[in-house]
Protein backbone atom coordinates (compact mmCIF):
# COMPACT_ATOMS: atom_id res chain seq x y z
CA UNK A 1 0.00 0.00 0.00
CA UNK A 2 1.62 3.31 -1.06
CA UNK A 3 1.54 5.78 1.52
CA UNK A 4 -1.36 8.36 1.06
CA UNK A 5 -0.90 12.00 -0.38
CA UNK A 6 -3.82 14.96 0.20
CA UNK A 7 -3.57 16.96 -3.02
CA UNK A 8 -4.99 20.32 -1.94
CA UNK A 9 -8.05 21.18 -4.39
CA UNK A 10 -9.17 24.93 -5.66
CA UNK A 11 -12.70 26.23 -6.46
CA UNK A 12 -13.55 25.60 -10.44
CA UNK A 13 -16.17 26.30 -12.49
CA UNK A 14 -16.98 23.73 -15.24
CA UNK A 15 -18.77 24.75 -18.10
CA UNK A 16 -19.57 27.74 -16.68
CA UNK A 17 -22.19 26.86 -14.35
CA UNK A 18 -21.36 23.77 -12.35
CA UNK A 19 -18.93 24.32 -9.34
CA UNK A 20 -15.75 21.14 -8.76
CA UNK A 21 -13.36 20.99 -6.73
CA UNK A 22 -9.84 20.99 -9.05
CA UNK A 23 -6.72 19.31 -8.39
CA UNK A 24 -4.12 19.86 -11.65
CA UNK A 25 -3.56 16.89 -13.45
CA UNK A 26 0.23 17.67 -12.88
CA UNK A 27 0.20 17.21 -9.12
CA UNK A 28 -1.49 14.07 -9.44
CA UNK A 29 1.29 12.64 -11.89
CA UNK A 30 4.17 14.30 -9.55
CA UNK A 31 2.41 12.46 -6.58
CA UNK A 32 1.78 9.00 -7.96
CA UNK A 33 4.93 8.74 -10.25
CA UNK A 34 7.74 10.58 -8.63
CA UNK A 35 6.86 10.58 -5.09
CA UNK A 36 5.82 7.12 -5.04
CA UNK A 37 2.31 7.96 -3.21
CA UNK A 38 -1.11 7.66 -3.97
CA UNK A 39 -2.58 10.92 -4.53
CA UNK A 40 -5.95 12.01 -2.86
CA UNK A 41 -7.36 15.36 -4.12
CA UNK A 42 -8.90 17.16 -1.16
CA UNK A 43 -12.10 19.40 -1.03
CA UNK A 44 -10.01 22.46 0.92
CA UNK A 45 -13.77 23.84 2.91
CA UNK A 46 -14.72 23.87 6.32
CA UNK A 47 -17.98 22.97 5.57
CA UNK A 48 -16.75 19.29 4.66
CA UNK A 49 -13.63 18.40 6.13
CA UNK A 50 -11.92 19.24 9.73
CA UNK A 51 -8.16 19.82 10.01
CA UNK A 52 -8.61 16.71 12.49
CA UNK A 53 -9.68 14.35 10.11
CA UNK A 54 -7.04 15.58 7.26
CA UNK A 55 -4.13 15.06 9.70
CA UNK A 56 -5.30 10.96 10.36
CA UNK A 57 -5.98 10.12 6.83
CA UNK A 58 -3.07 11.64 5.30
CA UNK A 59 0.24 10.76 5.51
CA UNK A 60 1.80 13.60 3.66
CA UNK A 61 -0.05 16.54 1.79
CA UNK A 62 0.79 19.18 -1.10
CA UNK A 63 0.10 22.64 -0.70
CA UNK A 64 -0.83 23.45 -4.77
CA UNK A 65 -0.72 26.51 -6.51
CA UNK A 66 -4.15 28.12 -7.36
CA UNK A 67 -5.30 31.66 -8.79
CA UNK A 68 -7.38 32.43 -5.68
CA UNK A 69 -4.61 34.28 -3.25
CA UNK A 70 -4.75 34.28 0.27
CA UNK A 71 -7.02 36.89 1.60
CA UNK A 72 -4.72 40.17 3.07
CA UNK A 73 -6.49 40.03 6.60
CA UNK A 74 -4.79 36.61 7.40
CA UNK A 75 -2.12 38.61 7.62
CA UNK A 76 -3.42 42.03 9.19
CA UNK A 77 -3.80 44.00 5.81
CA UNK A 78 -6.84 45.21 3.82
CA UNK A 79 -8.13 43.90 0.83
CA UNK A 80 -7.12 45.92 -2.65
CA UNK A 81 -7.89 45.30 -6.35
CA UNK A 82 -3.80 44.57 -6.54
CA UNK A 83 -4.75 41.13 -4.59
CA UNK A 84 -7.33 39.57 -7.25
CA UNK A 85 -9.76 37.20 -6.04
CA UNK A 86 -9.79 34.84 -2.94
CA UNK A 87 -10.33 31.62 -1.37
CA UNK A 88 -11.58 32.01 2.44
CA UNK A 89 -12.72 28.36 2.06
CA UNK A 90 -9.27 27.21 1.57
CA UNK A 91 -7.65 30.09 3.91
CA UNK A 92 -9.49 28.35 7.00
CA UNK A 93 -8.28 25.10 6.25
CA UNK A 94 -4.98 25.26 5.12
CA UNK A 95 -3.40 27.61 7.10
CA UNK A 96 -4.14 26.17 10.35
CA UNK A 97 -3.25 22.48 8.96
CA UNK A 98 0.06 24.00 7.99
CA UNK A 99 0.82 24.75 11.81
CA UNK A 100 -0.37 21.33 13.25
CA UNK A 101 1.26 19.43 9.98
CA UNK A 102 4.61 21.54 11.62
CA UNK A 103 3.96 20.46 15.07
CA UNK A 104 3.96 17.17 14.62
CA UNK A 105 6.60 16.79 12.09
CA UNK A 106 4.21 15.44 9.30
CA UNK A 107 5.68 16.52 5.59
CA UNK A 108 4.02 18.75 3.18
CA UNK A 109 5.34 20.37 0.36
CA UNK A 110 4.15 24.06 -0.70
CA UNK A 111 4.18 25.04 -4.02
CA UNK A 112 3.20 28.58 -5.10
CA UNK A 113 0.09 29.61 -3.69
CA UNK A 114 0.99 26.71 -1.47
CA UNK A 115 4.57 28.21 -0.81
CA UNK A 116 2.79 31.39 -0.02
CA UNK A 117 0.21 29.84 2.96
CA UNK A 118 3.24 28.29 4.79
CA UNK A 119 4.65 32.00 4.99
CA UNK A 120 0.88 33.65 5.82
CA UNK A 121 0.76 30.54 8.63
CA UNK A 122 3.84 31.52 10.68
CA UNK A 123 2.79 35.61 10.36
CA UNK A 124 4.41 35.99 7.23
CA UNK A 125 3.32 38.72 4.56
CA UNK A 126 2.55 39.06 1.02
CA UNK A 127 3.02 41.65 -1.84
CA UNK A 128 -0.15 41.64 -3.76
CA UNK A 129 1.95 42.26 -7.10
CA UNK A 130 5.48 41.59 -7.29
CA UNK A 131 6.27 43.35 -11.27
CA UNK A 132 4.75 46.74 -9.68
CA UNK A 133 7.74 46.74 -7.21
CA UNK A 134 11.08 49.04 -8.16
CA UNK A 135 13.87 46.48 -9.61
CA UNK A 136 11.75 43.45 -9.95
CA UNK A 137 11.00 41.12 -12.75
CA UNK A 138 7.81 39.93 -13.95
CA UNK A 139 7.02 36.99 -12.60
CA UNK A 140 3.65 36.11 -13.96
CA UNK A 141 2.78 33.36 -16.44
CA UNK A 142 3.30 34.43 -20.06
CA UNK A 143 -0.40 35.50 -21.15
CA UNK A 144 -0.41 33.50 -24.40
CA UNK A 145 1.32 30.57 -25.77
CA UNK A 146 1.46 26.64 -25.52
CA UNK A 147 1.78 25.31 -22.14
CA UNK A 148 5.56 24.33 -23.08
CA UNK A 149 6.15 28.17 -23.39
CA UNK A 150 4.12 29.34 -20.38
CA UNK A 151 6.48 26.78 -18.43
CA UNK A 152 9.61 27.19 -19.69
CA UNK A 153 12.53 27.77 -17.23
CA UNK A 154 13.02 32.24 -17.16
CA UNK A 155 15.27 32.20 -14.76
CA UNK A 156 17.98 31.39 -11.44
CA UNK A 157 17.13 30.77 -8.33
CA UNK A 158 20.38 31.03 -6.09
CA UNK A 159 20.58 28.87 -2.44
CA UNK A 160 21.99 29.53 0.76
CA UNK A 161 25.29 27.48 1.07
CA UNK A 162 24.78 24.40 2.94
CA UNK A 163 21.52 24.76 3.48
CA UNK A 164 18.39 21.47 3.15
CA UNK A 165 17.93 23.42 -0.90
CA UNK A 166 21.72 23.46 -1.73
CA UNK A 167 21.98 19.50 -0.58
CA UNK A 168 19.10 18.38 -1.95
CA UNK A 169 20.19 19.49 -5.45
CA UNK A 170 23.91 19.33 -5.28
CA UNK A 171 23.77 22.69 -6.52
CA UNK A 172 23.78 26.12 -5.59
CA UNK A 173 21.80 27.64 -8.61
CA UNK A 174 19.20 25.88 -10.75
CA UNK A 175 16.89 27.28 -12.82
CA UNK A 176 12.93 27.38 -12.50
CA UNK A 177 9.70 28.12 -14.19
CA UNK A 178 8.04 31.20 -12.57
CA UNK A 179 4.33 31.81 -12.69
CA UNK A 180 3.07 33.84 -9.61
CA UNK A 181 2.17 37.30 -9.07
CA UNK A 182 2.18 37.62 -5.63
CA UNK A 183 5.23 37.05 -3.23
CA UNK A 184 6.98 37.04 -0.15
CA UNK A 185 7.07 40.45 1.71
CA UNK A 186 8.14 39.40 5.57
CA UNK A 187 8.78 36.24 6.26
CA UNK A 188 7.46 34.73 9.06
CA UNK A 189 8.79 34.34 12.24
CA UNK A 190 9.74 30.96 11.59
CA UNK A 191 10.06 30.85 7.98
CA UNK A 192 14.04 30.88 6.39
CA UNK A 193 13.82 32.42 3.13
CA UNK A 194 16.69 29.53 1.37
CA UNK A 195 16.51 30.60 -2.13
CA UNK A 196 16.15 33.41 -4.12
CA UNK A 197 15.47 34.95 -7.89
CA UNK A 198 17.89 37.17 -9.55
CA UNK A 199 16.31 40.36 -8.44
CA UNK A 200 15.83 39.06 -4.87
CA UNK A 201 12.54 37.60 -4.81
CA UNK A 202 12.19 34.70 -2.01
CA UNK A 203 11.63 31.33 -4.09
CA UNK A 204 12.60 28.52 -1.53
CA UNK A 205 11.70 28.53 2.29
CA UNK A 206 11.62 25.75 5.42
CA UNK A 207 10.38 26.17 8.63
CA UNK A 208 13.19 26.74 11.34
CA UNK A 209 13.82 23.89 13.78
CA UNK A 210 10.20 22.41 12.22
CA UNK A 211 11.15 18.34 13.02
CA UNK A 212 9.26 17.08 9.59
CA UNK A 213 9.98 18.13 5.57
CA UNK A 214 8.73 21.68 5.57
CA UNK A 215 10.30 22.81 2.06
CA UNK A 216 7.70 25.21 0.16
CA UNK A 217 8.72 26.55 -3.39
CA UNK A 218 7.69 29.70 -5.30
CA UNK A 219 7.67 27.64 -8.86
CA UNK A 220 6.00 24.78 -9.77
CA UNK A 221 8.09 22.04 -10.29
CA UNK A 222 5.39 19.63 -10.75
CA UNK A 223 5.43 20.46 -14.51
CA UNK A 224 7.27 17.50 -16.06
CA UNK A 225 8.42 16.19 -12.60
CA UNK A 226 10.09 13.11 -13.33
CA UNK A 227 11.77 14.71 -16.14
CA UNK A 228 13.16 18.09 -14.84
CA UNK A 229 16.59 17.57 -12.69
CA UNK A 230 15.57 19.97 -10.20
CA UNK A 231 11.64 19.12 -9.40
CA UNK A 232 13.08 14.79 -9.43
CA UNK A 233 14.55 15.39 -6.61
CA UNK A 234 12.61 17.45 -4.37
CA UNK A 235 9.23 14.90 -4.98
CA UNK A 236 11.53 12.17 -4.11
CA UNK A 237 12.73 13.73 -0.87
CA UNK A 238 8.94 14.31 -0.54
CA UNK A 239 8.37 11.02 -1.04
CA UNK A 240 11.23 10.10 1.48
CA UNK A 241 9.28 11.86 3.97
CA UNK A 242 5.84 10.81 3.70
CA UNK A 243 6.98 7.25 4.10
CA UNK A 244 9.09 7.68 6.70
CA UNK A 245 6.06 9.09 8.51
CA UNK A 246 3.77 6.53 7.17
CA UNK A 247 5.68 4.22 8.66
CA UNK A 248 6.18 5.38 11.94
CA UNK A 249 3.39 5.59 12.76
CA UNK A 250 0.22 8.34 13.45
CA UNK A 251 0.76 10.20 16.77
CA UNK A 252 -3.04 11.20 18.46
CA UNK A 253 -4.44 14.44 17.52
CA UNK A 254 -3.55 17.08 19.96
CA UNK A 255 -3.80 20.34 18.14
CA UNK A 256 -2.16 23.11 19.23
CA UNK A 257 -4.12 25.78 21.41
Amino acid sequence: MRPRVGIICNPAILDGTYKVHAGGVMNTEAVAEVTNALPLLIAADPRFVTVEELLESFDGFLFTGGRPNVHPEEYGEAATEAHGDFDRSRDAITLPLIRELTRRGQPYLGICRGFQEVNVAFGGTLHPEIRDLPGRMNHRMPPDGTIEEKFELRHKVTFGESGPFHRLFGAREVMTNTLHGQGIKSAGGRIVVDGHAPDGTPEAIYVDGAPGFTLSVQWHPEYRAAEDPVSRPLFTAFGDAVRAWAEGGRQPVRLSA
